[in-house]
């Protein structure tokens, strides 16, 4: 591979997904597209970059930008922004939202599925609280072949090892073979969708809560500007925002500002959320089977 190959093929993935790699990440593009090459029958990536210039295949421009992203996650992940849910962002939503009784919840970076399962594990145990709302799980990425993975629900024991507590492993999933599937009624609460954050989501609507965790490190300075602006518009007045443990909005946007009391939360600026007294966490919730959530609505659509 040239350095004009190269350097075609670093511009293609920036335009294409917000990926920003530096001239020390050429191992990284040849380690990950050498596959693709492969399945395409492409001699090497110089072909691969004269194939994207062509812009005939978009099943390949597809394989290209899915193999370059990186779907590291797994359940609970960082532990923090999970328990900040259960303990104070759910209980303050309720309490802003009780005359409307519906919440809106959107996972930006699904993955493989684990983060938005998490929360709908999270939003089982409260069910009892919840009877009666409309509760829309939300969760995108922009690799459709991930998506399908979530949608599935199946998991290795590997990938149910790590960060799923043995307790939540036995009430929420059973075994296929050597695979888990997560339960059906969880399944059904989340709305996987296929969404590239680089485009417009404003249909997707208005949020209470967003997690948004570790892809804004992979764009340059810019980018992350232009996206967390987006996701201000697409946050309540009054909602929630939750970055990685690395990432911060201090410096790219002056519509958000973090939570004095909570790192990695943000608020829009100025918003009542940051004003109102903060709400009391809600008591732990019994262990209830999972296939006898109460009336726990998923609202699909807008």
């Amino acid at each position: 591979m040239t350095d004009i190959e190269f350097d075609f093929l670093r511009s293609y993935l920036k335009t294409r997904s917000g990926l920003a790699l530096s001239a020390e990440k050429r191992y990284l593009v040849e380690s990950r597209l050498g596959p693709v090459c492969r399945r395409f029958n492409l001699a090497d990536l110089g072909a691969l970059a004269t194939a994207l210039k062509s812009g005939r295949d978009t099943a390949m421009e597809r394989a290209v930008v899915e193999a370059m992203t990186t779907n590291e996650t797994f359940f609970f992940r960082d532990r923090v922004p999970f328990d900040l849910f259960r303990d104070v962002l759910l209980p303050e939503a309720m309490a802003r939202r009780a005359s409307q009784r519906r919440l809106r919840i959107w996972c930006a970076a699904a993955s493989t599925g684990q983060e938005p399962y998490s929360l709908a594990m999270m939003l089982n145990d409260a069910a009892p609280r919840l009877a009666g709302w409309s509760v829309d799980l939300v969760a995108t990425d922009l690799s459709t072949e991930v998506l399908e993975k979530a949608k599935a629900g199946l998991y290795s024991h590997f990938e149910v090892q790590r960060g799923l507590p043995v307790q939540a492993l036995i009430k929420h999933f059973e075994q296929v073979g050597e695979q888990w599937r997560i339960s059906a009624p969880l399944r059904q609460m989340v709305d996987y969708r296929p969404l590239n954050l680089l485009h417009p989501f404003d249909a997707l609507g208005s949020f209470d809560i967003i997690y948004c965790r570790n892809v804004l490190i992979y764009f340059d300075a810019p980018t992350k500007g232009d996206v967390l602006g987006r996701l201000s518009a697409s946050l309540a007045p009054d909602g929630a925002l939750l970055l990685g443990a690395a990432e911060t909005v201090i410096g790219l946007t002056d519509r958000l500002v973090p939570s004095p009391q909570h790192r990695g939360l943000y608020n829009q600026a100025g918003g009542a959320a940051a004003r109102a007294p903060a709400a009391r966490p809600l008591p732990a919730a019994p262990i209830l089977p999972a296939a006898g959530i109460p009336p726990l609505r998923r609202v699909v659509g807008l």
